[in-house]
């Protein structure tokens, strides 16, 4: 049966040719360590109570939106809470872009999301490089930027841990005020928390935060995450979010992981995993086996083997990482922060390479 007939023909030429996010659960690996999804490996245990599914839930719970305002030193009208951080980056595009005609900006190598949400809605993309925003002046990032409506900030930057500073995100938002919204995704900030940017969102009205509990929160399951923005900037997606976005079992559960007792515990589980991530870091720099260990933010660490094929070795081990391919070359690995335990896995992979001979160790960026 020729395509004519059949419902992809139906298709738009961009949806056509989108080219779908690959997440870390989707390439259906099998093993016993999994720290390639960059989770959470406490788990939390939680009551709740199903007495009134019966009922619509409140769209946006005032418990938890209360919580998450406190936390982040906002007002409540400043947060919208949404299914995961993706969905704060669809309604973004969704919301402020016009299909055909604008385009967002973004720093590459960056979360995959923001290019496949603007490719989704026929908004086009224009890929600069995390050397430009690191390195580059300001008058060089808004001059590279040109008529992006939406300029996307991963802080710490996924994958390579980067930071962007604070004081960098307050000259790029107040040149570009009445021309782009600059959304910093600061979906792994809990690990660094003195370089949020939410400090500045009552001082730029074209400043927009996106946070999640998928991380340090230990609820990437949940897939809860929030939105934050002046309410003038809010108001418009009000009007186009789902009208029930959040169901009455996530906001039981989101608002107990917001309440004082669970954010202290949070914060000592995140002084672990830095502690960890350190020494994992120690491990890695030492191998010969590895030739780049990129240093940055967040619940990972992103590494450039000698030689590919050690990524198989840890699978036959039932080590489960990151494998993927940055700055053109497919032998980069991402492992995530696990505990004590699963690390202790990556130390015996690593032992069990054979040392490397065919390259010089580089200098860690």
């Amino acid at each position: 049966m020729s395509d004519k007939h059949t419902p992809n023909a139906l298709l738009p030429d961009n949806i056509a040719a989108l080219t779908a996010y690959s997440s870390a659960k989707s390439e259906k690996l099998t093993g016993t360590t999994w720290l390639n999804a960059n989770e959470s490996p406490y788990s939390r245990e939680t009551s709740i109570s199903l007495a009134a599914l019966n009922r619509y839930p409140d769209p946006q719970p005032a418990s938890v939106i209360n919580r998450y305002a406190r936390y982040a030193n906002l007002e409540p009208e400043q947060v919208l809470m949404t299914r995961g951080a993706d969905e704060g980056i669809e309604l973004l595009v969704r919301t402020y872009c016009e299909p055909a005609k604008d385009s967002i900006a973004l720093f590459l190598p960056t979360y995959g999301m923001y290019k496949v949400t603007a490719d989704t809605h026929n908004v086009a993309v224009n890929g600069l490089t995390q050397e430009l925003l690191l390195e580059g002046t300001v008058d060089d990032i808004v001059d590279a930027v040109g008529n992006a409506k939406l300029v996307f900030i991963c802080n710490p930057n996924n994958p390579t841990g980067s930071l962007t500073s604070v004081e960098k995100i307050s000259a790029i938002a107040k040149r570009l005020t009445d021309k782009a919204l600059v959304i910093v995704d600061e979906a792994y900030i809990e690990f660094c928390p003195s370089h949020s940017a939410t400090r500045l969102i009552n001082e730029f009205a074209n400043l927009v935060v996106l946070r999640t509990l998928s991380k340090a929160f230990a609820l990437a399951g949940l897939r809860t995450g929030f939105t934050l923005a002046s309410a003038a900037v809010l108001a418009p997606i009000r009007k186009v979010i789902a009208p029930y976005p959040v169901s009455t079992v996530v906001a039981s559960i989101a608002s107990e992981a917001l309440s004082g007792d669970a954010i202290t515990s949070m914060r000592r589980q995140v002084t672990i995993l830095n502690a960890l991530k350190e020494k994992l870091t120690q491990w890695l720099n030492a191998s010969t086996s590895v030739l780049k260990v990129i240093n940055g933010e967040g619940n990972f660490v992103t590494l450039k083997l000698a030689d590919k094929s050690a990524f198989n070795r840890a699978l036959e081990q039932g080590l489960v990482m990151r494998a993927f391919t940055l700055y053109g070359e497919n032998d980069w690995l991402r492992i995530s922060i696990g505990n004590e335990q699963e690390l202790e896995q990556v130390k015996i992979w690593l032992d069990s390479l054979v040392p490397s001979n065919r390259s010089v160790k580089q200098d860690v960026l």
